[in-house]
């Protein structure tokens, strides 16, 4: 006798047959009858391929809690991506590995691409950290990026419109991601100072993807002598094309001079004041100290 669930057993199965899907040992294949045995999906075809779901950059940051290893099609970047635990990653050079625990103020790890000043022959990436774009003015607010305290891991604090405290970190690693304000000398948001924080590639709170690191004074020095005008516009006009990102207060972690100056770090100490480059409409220079507690921008270079 011919029960109705021994029929629908018999025709899933000559369905499954048919078809060329197997469930064999609780495994699913496609295009083959003997799944490999490491594999809970088996697919094989010579003539068409997996398509994952197809999203925008936007409905996969809707996403609810995704799982780790949860796998989409960016249609936004063009891009297979899958979840870490931490951020979307993916391999079209819109992410390389970053230092863990780092936070990450757009929806995605900047991008890393790189690009050689083919007069000082040295390998940067193409934007600030934090930007989403190489920079197409010297006020692309796309280009800007985030803006860092000397020393500081990509915590949060560098976010633009991150909380502020006033109480100085005792550690190399706050254990929150507020931006520190200074309100005395030495104008740092460590007490005390550490110089060796940013210092190389194994740099304890370097916050640059692998391979990278902070420029050296020199370096940065070096990069401003290529341009062909001493000011804003030849840092535009620059392989690096650095914007005018501006810089954050260290007494009041308010923005200042945003679309008209640039700041960037230097991995260099002097006393209790780190090294920086600047620039705007009429001049540029890679000189004196600056307070460890300001947010500037970084550009990392190739190590």
């Amino acid at each position: 006798m011919i029960t109705k669930t021994s029929y629908l057993k018999t025709s899933l199965v000559l369905i499954l047959a048919f078809i060329g899907l197997s469930t064999a040992n609780a495994q699913v294949s496609i295009g083959t009858e003997t799944p490999d045995a490491s594999a809970k999906l088996n697919i094989v075809s010579t003539s068409q391929g997996f398509l994952p779901p197809r999203m925008t950059t936007l409905q996969r940051d809707a996403i609810p809690s995704p799982a780790e290893g949860l796998t989409i099609y960016n249609t936004t970047l063009n891009c297979l991506q899958w979840w870490n635990g931490t951020f979307w990653y993916d391999g079209c050079d819109n992410n390389a590995f970053y230092p863990a625990g780092s936070v990450f103020c757009a929806s995605d790890p900047t991008a890393v691409i790189d690009v050689t000043n083919p007069t000082t022959g040295k390998t940067w990436m193409d934007r600030n950290l934090g930007a989403t774009q190489v920079a197409t003015s010297s006020t692309d607010a796309d280009s800007y990026g985030d803006l860092y305290q000397w020393g500081r891991r990509s915590d949060g604090h560098q976010c633009r419109n991150s909380a502020t405290t006033i109480t100085l970190s005792s550690t190399d690693i706050p254990e929150h991601g507020d931006f520190i304000i200074a309100q005395s000398e030495p104008g740092d948001w460590r007490s005390p100072q550490n110089n060796n924080l940013w210092q190389g590639v194994n740099g304890i709170n370097n916050p640059c993807p692998n391979g990278y690191r902070l420029p050296t004074e020199t370096e940065l020095d070096a990069e401003r002598l290529s341009w062909g005008s001493n000011n804003a516009a030849g840092a535009f006009a620059s392989p690096l094309k650095f914007p005018a990102a501006g810089i954050r207060s260290f007494s009041g972690g308010f923005l200042v001079n945003v679309g008209s100056h640039g700041y960037y770090w230097s991995s260099a100490v002097q006393n209790s004041f780190s090294r920086y480059l600047s620039f705007y409409g009429s001049f540029a220079a890679a000189s004196g100290g600056f307070y460890r507690a300001y947010g500037a921008s970084v550009r990392c270079i190739r190590d």
